[in-house]
């Protein structure tokens, strides 16, 4: 698999953040806009494998499919630049600014946005025919997805939003996770194991991914879901950037380095420690 030590990838997540804040315009907006796509696609596929199997299990193990495929593109997530960007900023790296992480957060989300509405509308033609007839069974799912995680929440006031937003947290607990797995290894295959796992995680538990609802909610509405617009920004994707960042930083990439780049002094050891007191007889 071709380990790479904790302390090792911890300096290449602070260089891969670095990397990413000085990263032309063109080229952020086009691999944020490809993984957007990609991802939403992989979404597409695993509602379309569940209706089909009526086994959300076997949706979930193949999903990360598509996060594995955006990776080792070199494509960006929102969900992955929240986690490693403000790394090179706590580490002080030459040039990094708050105005620069923040100016990459909005070319990514921009980016993935696009990507992902753009595989919402093809879908939407693709499980309607062009809009000739009604939505068939993955269409009719993806809509009733939309309404569950926007009204669902809502009907449950503060506590529906309190969910929503721990939901999302725990999601780029796994989904950075994963980001940070696939630079444990030098392979590929190496890279793939390691994402796989806690990317199954999150999609199987049905937490909240902010790159997947730009697919599955704009798709929904265009399927003619029972949900708003308005119901989605609030309800659902506002939340949901929000909880992704506190998770992703907060879980992952402040643990990390925290623990195995800032590393505490270890405690001193006594050289010659005193023999223990045999008792008298």
């Amino acid at each position: 698999m071709s380990y790479v030590a904790p302390a090792d990838f911890a300096r290449k997540m602070i260089d891969a953040g670095e990397a990413k804040v000085f990263m032309s315009a063109k080229d952020t907006l086009i691999r944020a806009y490809m993984a957007g796509a990609i991802l939403a696609l992989a979404a597409a596929f695993a509602v379309t494998v569940t209706v089909n199997t009526g086994n959300p299990l076997i949706g979930a193990l193949l999903f990360p499919v598509g996060f594995c495929m955006l990776y080792l593109l070199g494509f960006d997530l929102l969900t992955g630049v929240f986690t490693l960007v403000p790394l090179a900023l706590i580490d002080k790296r030459r040039g990094v600014t708050p105005r620069g992480m923040l100016r990459n957060w909005g070319l990514v989300f921009a980016g993935n946005f696009a990507g992902a509405f753009t595989v919402a509308v093809f879908m939407a033609i693709i499980v309607t025919f062009g809009w000739s007839e009604a939505p068939n069974a993955v269409g009719e799912k993806i809509g009733h997805i939309g309404e569950g995680r926007t009204v669902g929440y809502a009907a449950h006031g503060a506590a529906g939003m309190l969910t929503l937003f721990v939901r999302a947290v725990m999601c780029n607990w796994m989904v950075s996770t994963g980001v940070v797995a696939a630079m444990m290894s030098t392979s590929v295959s190496g890279k793939i194991m390691a994402m796989w796992m806690p990317i199954l995680i999150f999609f199987y538990m049905g937490f909240e991914h902010s790159i997947v609802n730009m697919f599955l909610f704009p798709a929904g509405l265009l399927l003619g879901g029972n949900f708003t617009v308005l119901d989605y920004l609030i309800w659902n994707e506002i939340p949901t950037v929000i909880g992704n960042l506190v998770g992703g930083l907060t879980f992952v990439g402040a643990m990390i380095y925290a623990t195995h780049h800032k590393t505490s002094p270890e405690l001193d050891r006594d050289p010659d420690p005193a023999p223990l007191a045999v008792p008298a007889e």
